[in-house]
């Protein structure tokens, strides 16, 4: 489903609020698509494309407190895959991790992907990101280095934040210590819970666990560095992993890569550098100003935070769009 551009903000794509291909397996995500891209069969056997892989296709829509908003931020599946790619190549470049991506290029979708009714090509450029069938890990691997969002109700409650004791007297978005692993249950919808590294452990194992917080915690700290030379505070992010798997669904190793998004907006805290100021909530490049217009409308009785999300208003609309790009021109100048 394609809507028009509601405003000069909005990138030069036409708005993409759900994908349609004529390929198997199709989910729909909060913000993309996934479908599975069969594999090739001239491919030789050494070549990625020789076995089945995964297409994502990042809409524009928008989820705030684990609801897709009705109304989309034209362009931002665009930004989002660029500077997804950017940092999936950026921290593969520098061994940091190895990741799921093989590709960004719209044109390796076979023509029989575009049968009547699906979404133009076109419309898909720019958007797409194939990469490597992975089995999920089912944790959300969440680094933070500062203390907002529910790491801050965490530690007004009980001082800690998934069994992480903190330094008493820490104000809204202080920088913390040294940055924390605090994982999360993955839900595909509704709430992740934050649980306790023990938990986690419980469910994937103790080794598991050590080495996605080694690589989160790796990962994090060079991206923050990166990020703050360019006048970009990474709050605190999420990551995801996987086992990546052969033409039989048996993983090919047992050590897993980095799958998903990364470092991006939608999966992050990005806050201008220079307008730093601990002790309340930050101006930010992410899709808090969607929150700040939801959350007022919560408390004057508009919205209760279920489903069906509200309508965003054009200002908006634009001024997340505008937020979006900003963090990404930063990041990536």
């Amino acid at each position: 489903m394609t809507h028009p551009r509601p405003s000069a903000e909005a990138d030069a794509h036409a708005a993409v609020f759900e994908s349609s291909l004529d390929l198997p397996d199709r989910r729909s995500g909060k913000v993309r698509d996934t479908y599975t891209l069969p594999a090739d069969p001239t491919a030789s056997p050494d070549e990625p494309a020789s076995r089945d892989r995964i297409l994502m296709v990042a809409s524009d829509r928008l989820s705030a407190f684990d609801v897709v908003m009705p109304t989309p931020i034209p362009g931002k599946g665009v930004l989002l895959t660029r500077v997804a790619a950017f940092w999936l190549r950026w921290i593969e470049s520098r061994g940091l991790c190895r990741t799921h991506l093989l590709s960004t290029d719209a044109r390796e979708i076979p023509d029989n992907a575009f049968g009547a009714g699906s979404t133009p090509r076109e419309h898909l450029a720019g958007r797409v990101t194939i990469g490597r069938r992975c089995r999920v890990v089912p944790i959300e691997c969440v680094v933070r280095g500062y203390l907002e969002g529910t790491g801050w109700k965490d530690y007004l409650r009980s001082g800690e934040i998934c069994g992480v004791r903190l330094p008493a007297g820490l104000r809204q978005c202080d920088r913390l210590p040294e940055p924390i692993f605090t994982p999360a249950t993955k839900a595909e919808e509704g709430h992740d819970e934050n649980i306790s590294f023990e938990t986690a452990a419980a469910s994937v194992g103790e080794e598991r666990m050590a080495w996605l917080r080694e690589r989160s915690l790796a990962i994090y700290s060079a991206a923050a560095a990166y990020a703050l030379e360019r006048g970009v505070i990474i709050a605190d992010t999420k990551f995801e992993f996987g086992l990546p798997l052969d033409s039989n669904d048996r993983p090919i190793s047992d050590e897993p890569i980095l799958i998903d998004e990364a470092l991006t907006p939608d999966s992050s805290r990005f806050w201008p550098a220079d307008r730093y100021e601990p002790g309340h909530a930050q101006p930010s490049y992410d899709k808090q100003f969607v929150r700040e217009h939801l959350q007022a409308l919560v408390d004057a009785g508009g919205w209760d935070k279920t489903a069906p999300g509200p309508a965003l208003p054009d200002d908006v609309v634009a001024g997340t769009l505008a937020r979006y790009r900003e963090a990404v021109e930063r990041l990536m100048a």
